[in-house]
């Protein structure tokens, strides 16, 4: 059982037990389709090979007796009584305990992290520093130190990762196929055969209620229908072929097609559940760095996390039909989901023995022993998933290679990047010496100019400065970046500072999303963008201090959150300057601008803080520039080797890399930003 794109709710206050067990009834189809459909093909997968009966019938009872220890063993005890504690504020998945490992050890792959970071709500971390020499201690130092232990811990979670996508390639086609068998059965004599391994997935729902649904109602259901197989195939040795060891001949003829049919639904229902988490991981990637940006459709604007993804959808359902008409039965089928889902299980078991060391600062010797016994039972999975490497176990391998070598390009061109951009940062000392008029003509407007960097002048910014005759009266270095944690609340979505002086009205603003947040549309997001600088405005924060824009110095942004989020703070309104007043309360007024634009904009704040008149002016400033209009200055990039490099590097960066960069989208949040408003210029970036 992978924990692969589980996204479990974390209830503000604790769920009611109506709630709880309607999540439970939910997860019977969401968490376990495809694990409940497991004894349609099991007994047929022990027995496709020439195994005979025996009078004793001990082959039947020791086939029965493996099945009974692995369920209870690794679904029941590693799973839900172990693994489902390692959740990462509600969320779980390969990539849930890795960002549980990036905090705690910060070994994030994430280049601009910040310390004003761990002082998010969900940024839960228990540090070890106090007792500095214990063996958790030593081991976090080694792994912060070593930059090879860190690629390698990245590399053992993107190969989980890869093996889940893969997985959602084969499950689909093997839980339909070994539904529709009892459909064959019914209606014709056919023989077929069919070697598959037992695995789950897990949904939208909390701890509690996938404990209570596995321990009460899936894990002895299974047991019993395992039983009742067992009994079945002890009483009835003659058989006419392996085809009837399945488990529709046992259930009588007539309840046959009820039970077809509940069999069939509840294929489907698992095979749609590993696609949507297939859509999950992806998107996780993507927000941290490993994948290249993908067209993310949210299905549902009440429920959160239901999003479609077109290219991988269209990928998923190719992929599928080849392997379908590749192998054309369940038996290869089986070798190769077998494969994909029990890798997934060893990377589990290797990341939880460092969660249980740096996490949950338990003893090594504890975690030591979680490895060698859990490793130990699906070690024997492994080595009898590679035997069957030739009939069908190739496929996750290849699979999981092509997305591992994706990712990993990605992540290296888009981390190589982002060196240059901090090695090429214009000094602070340059733009003092412009003057706050910026030696250029300062016109009215907002020009938003997108950067990753968290701290320092973008280079983009001195082409601008240095080629243009004028540029905008206020300036915003925007950063959207993902932090590792799966949510960030709204009240905490904007770092903003000053670059530079106040009078040369230039802002940074950095804009936090969790791996498993939703980023709003271009309108709203401009909305809270500008409110949030103006709520920094009226926050009367220090003045810039000179030599601190070059490092990073958290202490001069101010958190401020978005507009729904912020009920005491700035309001923003916006009309097309026929209207009358809004209707204001007594502890709010408005501040106006003096002339009748096409578009009006005001700014509503409370009367008890005091605002000082450099801060109203700024505002004023502020609110006639939004007036004005906002345009978008983004980059457009184009990455290169510099002379000298390795032939490696050169393929990974100019072939790898570019070849990626021109067939994916660009960022998440330029693709719904006007393109009127747009200007995008292009830089070399030699890497």
């Amino acid at each position: 059982m992978d924990l692969e794109g589980v996204s479990r709710s974390q209830p503000i206050k604790k769920d009611s037990w109506k709630t709880v067990i309607t999540l439970a009834y939910q997860s019977l189809g969401v968490v376990y389709g495809d694990l409940s459909t497991s004894p349609l093909y099991v007994y047929k997968s022990a027995f496709a090979e020439d195994i005979h009966h025996s009078e004793t019938n001990e082959e039947i009872y020791g086939v029965l007796s493996f099945v009974f220890w692995t369920l209870t063993l690794v679904p029941l005890l590693k799973y839900v009584f172990i693994v489902l504690r390692a959740d990462d504020n509600g969320e779980g998945g390969t990539f849930a305990l890795y960002s549980l490992l990036c905090r705690h050890a910060r070994v994030s792959a994430l280049p601009n992290c910040q310390l004003a970071d761990e002082e998010l709500s969900e940024y839960t971390k228990d540090g070890i520093e106090s007792d500095k020499g214990n063996i958790g201690w030593r081991l976090k130092s080694t792994l912060e130190k070593y930059k090879v232990l860190q690629s390698s811990l990245l590399v053992l979670a993107l190969i989980g990762t890869c093996m889940v996508i893969g997985d959602g390639v084969l499950t689909p086609a093997i839980s339909v196929f070994s539904a529709v068998s009892g459909l064959e059965l019914s209606m014709s004599k056919e023989q077929h055969r069919c070697s598959e391994a037992m695995f789950a997935d897990l949904g939208h729902f909390s701890q509690l209620s996938i404990k209570i649904a596995f321990t009460c109602m899936v894990y002895p259901s299974l047991i019993l229908a395992y039983m009742g197989q067992a009994a079945y195939l002890s009483k009835h040795h003659t058989i006419e072929s392996h085809y009837r060891i399945g488990f529709y001949v046992s259930v009588p003829e007539k309840i046959r097609w009820p039970v077809l049919g509940i069999a069939i639904l509840a294929a489907v229902v698992g095979s749609q559940a590993i696609i949507t988490g297939t859509f999950s991981i992806i998107k996780q990637c993507s927000a941290l760095g490993c994948f290249p940006k993908v067209k993310i459709v949210h299905t549902s604007s009440k429920i959160h996390g239901q999003i479609y993804i077109p290219e991988i959808n269209w990928t998923l359902m190719l992929l599928c039909l080849a392997v379908t008409i590749g192998f054309r039965d369940t038996k290869r089928m089986g070798n190769a989901a077998g494969l994909a889902v029990i890798t997934v299980m060893l990377v589990t078991t290797c990341l939880m023995s460092l969660v249980i060391v740096l996490c949950w600062h338990r003893s090594v010797l504890l975690a030591i022993c979680f490895i060698f016994f859990f490793g130990s039972v699906e070690a024997l999975y492994f080595s009898a998933s590679l035997i069957k490497f030739m009939e069908g176990a190739w496929v996750p391998i290849v699979l999981s290679f092509i997305f591992l070598i994706v990712m990993y390009v990605w992540h290296y061109g888009t981390l190589k990047k982002y060196e240059f951009d901090v090695q090429n940062k214009v000094s602070i000392n340059w733009l003092l010496g412009l003057g706050p008029s910026l030696g250029i003509v300062r016109v009215k407007g907002i020009g938003l100019i997108h950067t990753e960097l968290v701290s320092g002048i973008p280079a983009i910014f001195s082409h601008f400065v240095t080629n243009l005759p004028a540029f905008h009266q206020v300036v915003v270095f925007l950063c959207i970046k993902s932090v590792p944690v799966p949510h960030v609340r709204p009240d905490e979505r904007f770092l903003v500072g000053r670059v530079g002086p106040k009078e040369y009205r230039l802002y940074r603003c950095i804009a936090r999303y969790g791996y498993r947040d939703v980023q709003k549309d271009d309108n709203e997001f401009e909305k809270d963008l500008v409110c949030s600088i103006a709520e920094f405005i009226r926050s009367g924060r220090p003045a810039y201090v000179v030599g601190t824009e070059d490092t990073v110095n958290d202490e001069n942004m101010t958190v401020v959150g978005t507009l729904s989020s912020n009920l005491e703070g700035i309001r923003m309104c916006e009309d097309d300057g026929n209207s009358g007043d809004i209707a204001g309360t007594s502890e709010l007024r408005e501040i106006k601008s003096p002339k009748r634009v096409r578009k009006r904009v005001r700014f509503v704040v409370p009367r008890s803080p005091q605002i000082d008149i450099d801060a109203l002016e700024e505002l004023q400033e502020l609110m006639e520039a939004r007036e004005a209009g906002l345009a978008f200055i983004m980059g457009h990039s184009y990455v290169k080797t510099k002379k000298g490099s390795s032939l490696m590097k050169k393929v990974v960066i100019n072939l790898g890399y570019d070849f990626l960069r021109r067939n994916f989208r660009e960022p998440t949040f330029a693709l719904s930003i006007p393109y009127a408003s747009t200007l995008e210029v292009g830089m070399v970036y030699y890497v």
